[in-house]
């Protein structure tokens, strides 16, 4: 059981960095090497690090992510407002946290999505990486129309002189573990089903803001979170972990556009439990661990006073036996 307010570990090892490939220090000696998007950093992308860190460990070697910025549906298909599940710094912590050595982000345009899965293999990654070893996900696929499947790699790999590996889909036994199959849990506010495949609670983050200062008056006050990330569950009441600096304590989350007040923003405003204090200004991480119930139009402030009274014991019910899961890798 957690206690609240405790104190967060530090992270692990510092990861080297590179947000472009001039940043590269060199080649890198022994490079293992996976590639791919990584939205979510979900178990199915941990298994395939934890692989990749194994691999490199065994030839004395550094373990190697290659990634992209932006996405690229976000540049070859803006029309379909694809919401990422974290912001690019949010992975790049998580991926630091899985114990990767370096992290090496190709901006992404449609100049470089012109470029062959074969040139990209050649130039960037035996070239600039010198890569020993390529480990990808199951049926992955990369370059100019998704050209660079496993055939490919391995007839490379033959001639370049770098192993490729192929990872069985990785999921529970009944689903596999993938970033749009998380979406489609956020969206429904399935919060314990999200978890599930993060291995860890899905958070949002960002500075608190001044409100409309309404909690504060009816006896709730809340954090009003400016969020950073693209995607929101379902709006609703949540129980929730809200982590501070260096603390984390309970509370009861509303995501919506309050509607007994006919607002016209989505907000993310969270009450923390027995807290007193002025958080205006502060960076907060609201970690969703259940939903509690749908967001709804009260008909006066005493009827949505009294349905916060019920939504905050309920959460104090529910957050009562709950740790907080933040997926951190040994």
């Amino acid at each position: 059981m957690e206690r609240r307010g405790r104190r967060i570990p530090p992270h692990g090892p510092d990861m080297i960095i590179c947000r472009n490939l001039d940043e590269l220090p060199g080649r890198i000696s022994g490079a293992v090497v996976t590639v791919g998007n990584f939205d979510g950093v979900h178990l199915g992308h941990r298994e395939i690090f934890r692989r990749v860190r194994l691999a490199a460990q065994e030839i004395g070697g550094s373990s190697v992510v290659v990634t992209f910025f932006p996405h690229p549906l976000k540049v070859l298909a803006p029309e379909r407002e694809f919401r990422l599940i974290t912001t690019y710094a949010e992975k790049e912590r998580l991926i630091g946290e899985s114990g990767i050595d370096y992290l090496v982000t190709i901006p992404f345009s449609r100049e470089f999505a012109a470029v062959s899965a074969e040139r990209f293999v050649r130039e960037i990654l035996s070239g600039r990486i010198s890569m020993r070893r390529l480990i990808i996900g199951y049926d992955y696929a990369f370059g100019r129309n998704r050209e660079g499947d496993v055939r490919l790699l391995r007839r490379l790999g033959e001639e370049l002189g770098f192993g490729v590996e192929m990872l069985d889909q990785i999921g529970d036994g009944e689903t596999g573990f993938s970033s749009s199959a998380i979406r489609e849990r956020i969206t429904l506010g399935d919060m314990r089903g999200v978890a599930q495949l993060l291995g860890r609670h899905f958070s949002v983050g960002g500075v608190v803001v001044h409100g409309f200062h309404r909690g504060r008056g009816i006896g709730f006050p809340t954090a009003n979170v400016q969020v950073e990330e693209e995607i929101l569950p379902l709006p609703g009441v949540y129980a929730v972990k809200v982590e501070g600096d260096g603390w984390v304590l309970d509370g009861a989350c509303n995501v919506g556009d309050n509607p007994t007040f006919h607002a016209s923003k989505v907000t993310v405003e969270a009450h923390i439990l027995d807290f007193d204090g002025d958080l205006y200004g502060r960076r907060l991480r609201v970690h969703f661990i259940d939903r509690i119930r749908d967001e709804r139009e009260f008909p006066d402030v005493h009827a949505l006073t009294e349905a916060i009274r019920h939504d905050v014991d309920r959460c104090r019910e529910v957050l009562r036996d709950s740790a907080l899961v933040t997926c951190h890798d040994e």
